[in-house]
């Protein structure tokens, strides 16, 4: 008996001292894939991440491969399924089926018969769709159908054949839920902008130069950069046909409350904005807008807020796509570690913004 207490006493210790037990205590997902561990009292093997009780620590072994495993004679953990790939690798494939299922078909499928595609329920499909993509399904096929319109406008097919090649089932209507991601009728995004009237003018700031640009919906553009001339040329190039007009007294004053919200971010902006971009887009920017001055939030907690937090990477995108500066403040997200990422307009403006806000 005191022999046996002795050897099992030694292999708890020798796991105790692996540092591969921690990760099996912490049920550590970023180890799935490292090692796998093996359990004597069941003979099951599983991954760092399963979600069954703990086990003792004499009755554990470490393995560097499900094969290793398998040839000591345990079989796969019926729970966490080791012999399959990793359950997000699973999901975010069965996302990916399920979007090129709904780009590829002619009318949105029901609920039902994508649950049924992917063999699970409509409840569990939504909630694993919604955090890889942030959005649901018919949101999603929305949102492809109005980028696909824009691609064929912007192609220069007629605003007849863009709505119809983008998979709209009528020209009914069409105006109404493109406006929104296209910030003016197809007819006038294909033309460039024309018949728009947008005004806009450059001021100085602490910043540098300064661009503000509204249509008749309210604010569409601000920018930051060093070079006044290449400001305006960039607003031309978004928008080649449309009136751009300059040297407006009442639109001065909107550029002034711009600059004091720059000069002093706590003041608060209220202006009317024209935020033209996708359903998935709208809602991470609606979150930055919440995030307050001085704060700062990482992708991934950006992703989490928004209740998508498998999509960090298009949380990143939309950021990217965001042109309005400090209006939807993108400067508040930063990396995991705190450090700055990326930033439209410069990161050395993106640490000067935050110190601004920090400090007022």
């Amino acid at each position: 008996m005191t022999n046996t207490a002795s050897r099992r006493e030694a292999r708890a210790a020798v796991t105790l001292a692996d540092p591969r037990w921690t990760a099996v205590r912490a049920r550590d997902a970023g180890a799935d894939g490292r090692f796998f561990y093996s359990v004597a009292s069941t003979g099951v093997y599983c991954r760092p991440s399963c979600g069954a009780r703990t086990p003792r620590p004499e009755n554990v072994s470490f393995h560097a491969s499900r094969t290793d495993a398998e040839a000591a004679g345990f079989r796969p953990c019926k729970r966490c399924r080791p012999d399959l790939p990793p359950l997000a690798e699973r999901q975010a494939a069965m996302v990916a089926a399920l979007c090129r299922q709904i780009d590829d078909a002619d009318t949105l499928p029901s609920l039902d018969a994508l649950a049924a595609s992917a063999g699970c329920s409509r409840f569990h499909l939504l909630r694993v769709f919604r955090a890889h993509t942030g959005l649901t399904p018919r949101a999603w096929a929305a949102a492809r159908r109005a980028a696909r319109l824009r691609e064929r406008l912007a192609d220069g097919a007629s605003v007849t054949e863009a709505i119809v090649d983008a998979g709209y089932g009528s020209t009914s209507r069409v105006y109404e839920k493109s406006a929104r991601p296209l910030g003016m009728t197809p007819r006038r995004y294909r033309a460039g902008g024309a018949d728009t009237d947008i005004r806009f003018a450059i001021a100085q700031c602490a910043l540098g130069a300064l661009l503000v640009a509204a249509s008749p919906q309210g604010v569409c553009a601000i920018a930051l950069g060093d070079d006044a001339d290449a400001l305006a040329r960039d607003l031309q190039d978004r928008f080649p046909q449309a009136r751009l007009s300059g040297d407006d007294a009442d639109f001065a004053r909107v550029v002034a409350q711009v600059v004091g919200f720059v000069e002093a971010p706590r003041i608060g902006l209220a202006l009317p904005l024209d935020l033209r971009g996708t359903a998935f887009q709208q809602r991470v920017w609606a979150a930055l807008r919440a995030i307050p001055p001085g704060q700062t939030l990482s992708y991934t907690e950006l992703a989490q807020r928004i209740g998508a937090p498998a999509a960090v990477r298009a949380v990143a995108s939309a950021c990217a796509a965001n042109t309005l500066a400090v209006a939807v403040p993108c400067h508040r997200v930063v990396r995991t570690d705190g450090s700055l990422s990326g930033y439209r307009w410069g990161v050395a403006r993106k640490r000067a913004l935050l110190d601004r806000e920090r400090s007022d």
